[in-house]
This record gives C-alpha cells, sequence and structure tokens, in this order.
C-alpha cells in the first residue's frame, strides 16, 4: 500500500482539474479567508451574484451534481477506479416541516437508487435533515416537552424510522451522521432504537461515533453490551469529528467539562482503539473507518492482516469524502478493498452552507490542506517529467 503514489492517487483528473484544485485547496489554507466566508455569503447570496462561481470552483471539487441524475457521472468514475459511492443529501440549515417532509422523498429516492446500483453500498442522512435543531436539544436536556412538541419529535422519530424500515427492507445499509454533543445523546438514543429494530439479521443501521469526544469508547463498549444481551447486530461509522472549536467554545462559555480530547495525538490513539475493539468484535460489529489519516488506515489494513479478514469483507469499509484524499481512496480501490466516497449533492445554494463548513474543518485539522497541496505538486512534477 503506497499512499504516495499519486498516479492513481489522481489517475482520471486532467490537469486543468489538478489546477483547480491547487487553488482550492490554497485558498481553503487562507483561514481568514473561510471564517469570513458565511458573512459574504449572507450579503451576496439574496443576489445570486456567487452561485456560477461556487458551482465551476468549490462545488465542482466536492459535489457530484445538484441531483442524484448528476451524480452519475461521479458514480461512474468512480467506479472505474473501484471506488464506490455514498450519496449525501447535504441541504442544511432547513427548519421547516414541509422541507423535512421533502428530505424524507429525497432519502428514500437515495435509498431506491442504492438498490438498483451496486457501486453505491450504503444510504445516509443527517438527522437535524428531519426535525427542528433546538426541540432535539430540548430532548436532549430532558425538559418536559408541550403537546404539540411530542406530537413534533413523533414526527422526526417516525420520519426517520420510515428511512431505516426502507433500508431494511432493500437490504441497503444505512449512517446516521453525527450532530453537536448537546443533541448528540437523543441521536444516539434514537440510532440504538433503530439497531435493535433492523440489526436483526445483521448490521443496516449505522451510527457514527465521533473519536474527538473522550467518552466514545466506552459508548462502543455500552452498545457492545445492548447487542449481546438483546442479540442484534451494531453498525457503526467511526469518524475523528467535525465541531472541534464550535464545541470548545460552547463547554467554555456555559461552563461545562469539555467534552473534546485534549490533544491530538488523544484522538488518534482512542480512534485507534475503536478500529481495534470493532476488528476483535467482526463477528457482531460492522464498521466503516471514514478517515482521511493516512495512518489509521494503514492500522486498519494490519488489524485485518492480523485476524485473517479478507480485504473484500462488506463487514469492514474505508470512507473519504470526495475531493479530498484522492491518494488514500484511489490507492486502496486499486489494491481491492472496500472503499467509498461521500459524494454530497443538493441545489448550489442549498449546499453552501454544507461546503463552507467543510472548508472551515479543513483550516482547523492540522497538515490536512498541507497534504493535498504536496501530492498534487508531486503529480503536476510528474506528469511534466513524462
Amino acid at each position: 500500500m503506497d499512499f504516495n503514489n499519486t498516479e492513481i492517487a489522481f489517475s482520471g483528473q486532467s490537469n486543468r482539474d489538478l489546477k483547480r484544485s491547487y487553488w482550492l485547496f490554497k485558498i481553503i489554507g487562507w483561514n481568514w479567508l473561510i471564517k469570513i466566508g458565511p458573512v459574504l455569503l449572507k450579503i451576496f447570496m439574496p443576489l445570486w451574484l456567487p452561485i456560477p462561481i461556487i458551482k465551476a470552483t468549490i462545488f465542482k471539487q466536492f459535489c457530484g451534481g445538484e441531483s442524484i441524475k448528476e451524480c452519475e457521472k461521479t458514480i461512474n468514475e468512480l467506479s472505474s477506479l473501484n471506488v464506490k459511492t455514498i450519496l449525501d443529501y447535504s441541504v442544511e440549515g432547513k427548519e421547516e416541516e414541509t422541507v423535512f417532509d421533502a428530505n424524507v422523498v429525497e432519502a428514500l429516492t437515495a435509498i431506491k437508487k442504492a438498490q438498483s446500483n451496486p457501486n453505491i453500498p450504503f444510504s445516509v442522512f443527517k438527522p437535524t435533515g428531519f426535525g427542528r435543531f433546538e426541540l432535539l436539544e430540548k430532548v436532549n436536556t430532558q425538559q418536559p416537552l408541550t403537546k404539540s412538541e411530542e406530537a413534533e419529535y413523533e414526527r422526526i422519530k417516525n420520519r426517520i424510522d420510515k428511512i431505516c424500515a426502507a433500508g431494511a427492507e432493500k437490504d441497503v445499509p444505512i449512517f446516521i451522521d453525527a450532530e453537536e454533543t448537546w443533541i448528540q445523546n437523543t441521536i444516539d438514543d434514537i440510532a440504538l432504537d433503530m439497531m435493535r429494530k433492523y440489526n436483526t439479521k445483521k448490521a443496516i443501521i449505522y451510527n457514527t461515533a465521533q473519536m474527538y469526544r473522550w467518552d466514545r469508547i466506552a459508548y462502543l463498549k455500552e452498545i457492545k453490551a445492548f447487542a449481546d444481551n438483546e442479540d442484534f447486530y451494531i453498525g457503526i461509522k467511526l469518524v475523528r469529528g467535525a465541531y472541534i472549536e464550535k464545541e470548545r467554545e460552547r463547554a467554555e462559555k456555559k461552563g461545562y467539562e469539555d467534552p473534546m480530547q485534549k490533544s491530538k495525538s488523544a484522538t488518534d490513539k482512542d480512534f485507534n482503539l475503536a478500529l481495534k475493539f470493532c476488528v476483535e468484535n467482526i463477528d457482531n460489529i460492522s464498521f466503516c473507518c471514514a478517515s482521511h489519516n493516512e495512518e489509521s488506515s494503514l492500522y486498519l489494513v494490519d488489524l485485518m492482516r492480523t485476524h485473517n479478514i479478507s480485504i473484500t469483507d462488506n463487514r469492514i469499509y474505508f470512507a473519504q469524502l470526495l475531493g479530498m484524499s484522492n491518494h488514500i481512496s484511489n490507492n486502496m480501490g486499486k489494491e481491492g478493498f472496500n472503499v467509498a466516497k461521500y459524494v454530497p449533492y443538493g441545489p448550489v445554494k442549498d449546499v453552501t452552507p454544507y461546503l463552507i463548513r467543510r472548508a472551515e474543518e479543513n483550516t482547523s485539522i492540522s497538515g490536512q490542506t498541507g497534504r493535498e497541496l504536496s501530492l498534487i505538486l508531486t503529480e503536476q512534477q510528474r506528469r511534466k517529467s513524462i
């Protein structure tokens, strides 16, 4: 396994594509610009001025299209590299009941698409796509709900159950994405109920564990105990996390214990411990190593080898985001591992908040943009020398 093989990493990308990627990651590295990005968008978005620019640059890099149909080209291109697709409807920040219901329809459409296409092994949803954040937060703090809020919360759970039921019926595993810690207990409870209900024969429903939290190893052991006692399978997606600055700021502001690990090395340690825990319990746990970290990816490869687990065993997947870490995805695909790309899609205007969040995450990940830039430069030099 050679993650430095840029010929494989950037196969299928033109010189023009590489140049666009280079400048995008260069700009993402400018922290000051990313921080004022949301402000600029609030000013100019009502005028629709930045839409063509966004679509031709950051949207083109990190999204598959505005619809599932527009994602076909990306799905086929990834498939040619033995990399599969996870369609991710990435519309964020909406809080109307009509939008929540429309999101259910979109999720069911994505599941149907996955059922008919072997290159789409999973479907995924973000729980806040189906209910108000403030209500989920109120449930999380165990405050009493009004009658109307109780009915509203039931609608949220029913929407999620409808999607999970469709996944079970069509044999399409479902990833439930993680959220901020102050609503995550609610999400964990719903995910556990869905696993109990639909993971009776194998893992169909996957919750997400953010390992930059210091309590997630304990969480894995807890749900493993539930599964052992109640005879169901666990599905888990392991990530490092996406909200670290927001989490630390809120904990300090409100005066509660910081839920984040003390250091990146502590996060890396727990992430790898989680990989080990899942591999050692592979008969009961199916999992996805959703990481851009080369060391963790290689560590999992070694664990699979040590435990005599086939690289094509569908209980283990690797995943990265579209437009990033192609040196991991494409090289692993070339070697025959189960690897997939998260492929965000949706109307440009509605997906832009997601794209800004991803850019902000990149600025907070030490070395991420620098690694991307160095690989692009290496490939550009390699092509020039041919």
